[in-house]
Order: C-alpha cells, then sequence, then structure tokens
C-alpha cells in the first residue's frame, strides 16, 4: 500500500491519512471499516445525514489515497430500550405499555413494520439509500442474536472487575452500587432497565438477575432468572456497547459530536481492557439555531431535513455540511439562499481548478470524488430568482415566464436546464413561504417620493435600456447626490418602498435582471 502523504490540504484527506498512519509500515490484511451509529427511537434527520456524509468523505479519500478496500457499517442499536414515549408519534398509549422494553420487540406504532425498531430503521434505509450513500446495515439485535459478539462478551464477563474500576469513578455516588455494564432482558416481562445483576458465572458465561429496578414510572416485575450473555441474553450498557462494537468488527475509524468526547475515551479504555485496539476518532461540533443554541429534536429548533430540500437540493446541504466540522454552525431556515449562493460560486469555479488541486474542493468530495459535478456557468444564482419573483410581484410565480426573464438576463442560461430547473422549483418554493408572508411595505416620504420621481425619469430616457449593471448601479448614486439624499438612505428606500423587504439586492444587478421597464412599474405603482 501506498503510504506516501498526499498534498490534499482538506480535512477528509487528512482525517485518512490518520487512518493510513495507523496502520504503521505494514498494510491492512482485510478492508477497513469505518462506523456511524443510529439510535432507533426516532426518524432518522439532518445530524444522521452529516455523520454518514462526513464519513463517506473520509474512507473516499483514504480510497483515492491508497487504492485499498473499505467500507461503512451504519450500526443501529434496535436492543436498546424505550426510555419515554416520544411526542411525534401515534398511538402512544400502546408505546407507553411497553418502555423498558427493546424497541425490536415494541410493535410497529405505524401498523405496517414488524417492530417499532424495523419501522425506524426502514426509513434509515430509505433516508440513505435516496442520497446514494454505500454502506452496509447491521442492527444490534441481529449482532448480538447471531454471536457476532460472543468472544466479546466472553472478555468483559471475564474482565468485568476491571470494567468498573474504570466506570464507577465517572458515575454519581448514588449510582454506583450494584451497577452492571451488562443489561439482561427481563424473561417474564421482557425489560431490560428494570433488571439488576445480581451474580456472575464466568465460566458458564452467564448472569443472574432480579428485574425489580425503577424508572420514572416504570417499575419491573420483580422476577428473578439467571440468563447467558450470549447470543441475544443481554446487551451491554451504551459505552461498553460502542466499546464491544470496535472490539468485535476491529474497527478503524468512527466520528461522534463533541458531546461524546468522554463516552469515546471511556469506550477506548475498555477496548484497551479487552485486549483491542480503539479505532481512530474525529469529534464533530454541533449544529446551533439562529440564536446560537444547540439544535434539538425534542426542542424542534433549526432546520429539518425535508425543510432544507423544501428549499435546496441536497447538494447544497452536503457543501454546508463539509465546511470545517471542527466549527459549531448556525444551521437554520433563513441561511438556505447564502449557501446556495455559495454552492453555485464553487460550480462556476470548478472548472479554472488545476487537475491535481480538485480533489480539495468542496464538490469533489460532495459528488462522489468528482465524478458528476454539474457544469455550470451562469451568473443567475438563487438569490437573483427570489429577486426577480418578488419584482414581478408574483403570488403565483409562472415558471415559463422566470425563464422568459432570466433568459434575458442570461442567453446562455438554457446550456444549463438541469440546475436551471432546480433553481427556479426551489427559489419559488422559498419565495412563497419564507418571502412574501412577511413582505411589509411602507409609503415613501415626501423627500423620497421626488428621489423616486428623479429616478423614474433618468430610467425613461432612451439610453437607459442599454445602460450595464455599473451603469445602473451609479445611477443611484447620481440621483441621490443630485437630490441631497445619502444614497444609502435611497437604497434602504428602494427595498422597503418597491419590495417590501428591509434589505435587498445590489440595484444594478437587479433593474438589469427585471428590465428597466419593470422598475418603471414598481415606482408608478409603489410612488406615483
Amino acid at each position: 500500500m501506498n503510504t506516501k502523504k498526499p498534498d490534499y490540504k482538506s480535512w477528509p484527506f487528512k482525517e485518512a491519512q490518520r487512518v493510513i498512519s495507523s496502520f504503521g509500515k505494514e498494510s491492512p490484511q482485510r478492508e477497513v471499516l469505518f462506523q456511524t451509529g443510529y439510535g432507533p427511537s426516532g426518524l432518522p434527520h439532518i445530524g444522521t445525514f452529516a455523520e454518514v456524509a462526513r464519513t463517506t468523505w473520509v474512507m473516499n479519500a483514504y480510497k483515492e489515497i491508497c487504492g485499498g478496500n473499505a467500507k461503512i457499517i451504519a450500526f443501529s442499536d434496535d436492543l436498546d430500550g424505550l426510555r419515554k414515549v416520544p411526542s411525534n408519534l401515534p398511538n402512544k398509549e400502546m408505546l407507553a405499555e411497553h418502555l423498558g422494553k427493546p424497541l425490536c420487540d415494541i410493535p410497529d406504532p405505524y401498523g405496517c413494520c414488524a417492530s417499532f425498531s424495523g419501522h425506524m430503521i426502514g426509513k434509515l434505509k430509505e433516508f440513505l439509500d435516496t442520497f446514494g450513500f454505500e454502506y452496509e446495515l447491521r442492527s444490534a439485535s441481529q449482532a448480538y442474536r447471531n454471536g457476532d459478539f460472543n468472544e466479546g462478551l466472553k472478555v468483559l464477563l471475564s474482565r468485568v472487575d476491571q470494567v468498573l474500576e474504570v466506570i464507577l469513578p465517572t458515575m454519581k455516588e448514588e449510582n454506583r452500587q450494584g451497577w452492571s455494564p451488562f443489561l439482561p432482558r427481563c424473561g417474564q416481562c421482557g425489560k431490560i432497565y428494570t433488571t439488576r445483576v445480581t451474580d456472575y458465572y464466568t465460566d458458564e458465561a452467564e448472569l443472574s438477575y432480579t428485574c425489580d429496578g425503577t424508572f420514572g414510572d416504570v417499575s419491573g416485575c420483580g422476577h428473578s432468572g439467571r440468563t447467558t450473555v450470549l447470543n441475544g441474553g443481554v446487551k451491554m450498557g451504551w459505552k461498553v456497547d460502542w466499546a464491544l462494537r470496535w472490539f468485535s468488527y476491529g474497527i478503524n475509524y468512527e466520528m461522534y459530536g463533541k458531546d461524546l468526547i468522554p463516552s469515546a475515551q471511556l469506550s477506548s479504555q475498555i477496548v484497551k481492557i479487552m485486549g483491542g485496539r480503539p479505532p481512530i476518532g474525529f469529534f464533530y461540533e454541533m449544529f446551533l439555531d439562529e440564536k446560537g443554541e444547540k439544535i434539538s429534536k425534542s426542542v424542534g429548533n433549526g432546520v429539518s431535513m425535508d425543510e432544507w430540500l423544501a428549499y435546496a437540493p441536497v447538494e447544497s446541504l452536503a457543501y454546508f455540511i463539509f465546511r470545517d466540522p471542527r466549527t459549531a454552525k448556525k444551521l437554520y431556515v433563513d441561511m438556505i439562499p447564502k449557501t446556495m449562493d455559495e454552492y453555485l460560486d464553487h460550480l462556476r469555479r470548478y472548472p479554472d481548478v488545476p487537475d491535481d488541486k480538485k480533489a480539495d474542493n468542496p464538490l469533489w468530495h460532495i459528488h462522489h470524488r468528482g465524478s458528476d459535478v454539474p457544469v455550470y456557468q451562469s451568473p443567475v444564482n438563487f438569490t437573483m430568482v427570489n429577486n426577480l419573483v418578488s419584482a414581478l410581484g408574483m403570488e403565483k410565480p409562472d415558471s415559463d415566464k422566470i425563464t422568459e426573464f432570466l433568459t434575458r438576463y442570461d442567453p446562455d442560461i438554457a446550456k444549463y436546464s438541469d440546475v436551471l430547473l432546480t433553481l427556479i422549483h426551489k427559489g419559488v418554493a422559498y419565495y412563497l413561504d419564507r418571502i412574501l408572508p412577511n413582505k411589509v411595505y411602507r409609503d415613501a416620504t415626501a423627500e423620497e417620493k421626488t428621489v423616486f420621481l428623479a429616478l423614474k425619469a433618468r430610467l425613461q430616457a432612451p439610453e437607459a435600456d442599454a445602460m450595464e449593471q455599473q451603469d445602473l448601479q451609479s445611477l443611484i448614486f447620481d440621483v441621490a447626490k443630485s437630490n441631497d439624499m445619502d444614497a444609502r438612505e435611497f437604497f434602504g428606500a428602494i427595498y422597503q418602498v418597491l419590495l417590501g423587504q428591509a434589505q435587498g439586492p445590489r440595484f444594478g444587478s437587479f433593474a438589469k435582471l427585471v428590465g428597466v421597464s419593470r422598475v418603471i412599474e414598481l415606482i408608478e405603482q409603489r410612488v406615483g
């Protein structure tokens, strides 16, 4: 394997080089495994997409450097117990009756799949397939019951005292007494969070338990029993379970949120106790809402996957996510136009990027190692489409009319029909939902009316139709100066009086886009 460090500077290549360096001088004798985790207590979301996308980019960078075999394991912990009833699911009363049971043993609240987790994992697969990710889906129920973890479980049972020595000091003192990393499933009521381990039988790979615990309003049934730790008789508590996966599958690389750094450190210690080697880890920062607060599914702040895709293509979201994952990012709906325009700007510049530098460009990673980067050389962007629809006063936008105006602005735009259709479709949706309901027009002041009418007169001159963007932009400064008004104040008046917006586009490009005659119409409609 070629382990020469590449010249690429983008973060996925730096991470890929860390993976390669972890092998030392010897090449790996099997596929290199990248893992992502998913808790099937709810539907996949934008964080799910971000983790799988980022992991994919590191894996692709690894393949690009050395050509080695690698794959992503998308692991779903469907043996996790249901701790509370999700607020956004149907059949809440039924779910409440199954609190404490593994998700794979709870009926599907939607009534269409074999289990609660079966429904959610199906949605995960559908979600990942929609975006073309390459992965191997594995579930905890399948892995435990098929014996994938049996050898690791035996090791953990034989070294449980060492594991406790590592974990107990990290817990609150009142929770330490009687705590065990093993979570046996009660043979009578089926719960796992109400069972308490009473003894270990290392030689027989078994343990005994009593189901007398409580959490919230849920209580154990009082049953006592003995069970094997193998083939699904137990599952491990979260941090030990994570270590068990790393040990059993030989995971080489895994990402996790900044909030899981302590868990990752503890799991790494446990892997070493087991005689294994922890994977290369990489923590990423959290997404924040508009107020700078951490995004929470339960709170519902930030932006959902469906919301983003309603207003912009998935590639723009991937571009947003690609940027430095170690920096916390505000993620909310009204930043979509800026992100989309930045993505389009990268598309325009990509053909000029030298071939030996393309792999450092976000588009190379976003578009499958540069294999399907769209060609787009038009100056038209997302914001322009929104400004055009706004200026045309369209409450029911006409795509053909929008295309007609855009073609006047850029006669070559028809060459990029795929990108253009997406721009119009998504841009119109954003305008109708996010801009139109928030428009607030104000009347022009007496002073502003004078300046608007002076602008109208200049635009009615025969030479105005042939003016270029810069000339039209300069016209605002000339008219404002001639009428003793600050140009910035006049720009603000244009946005607020003509467009009903607090801010707006650069006047020169806007007038060129919608046409001088349309600007005159707007002045006549709003000013007189």
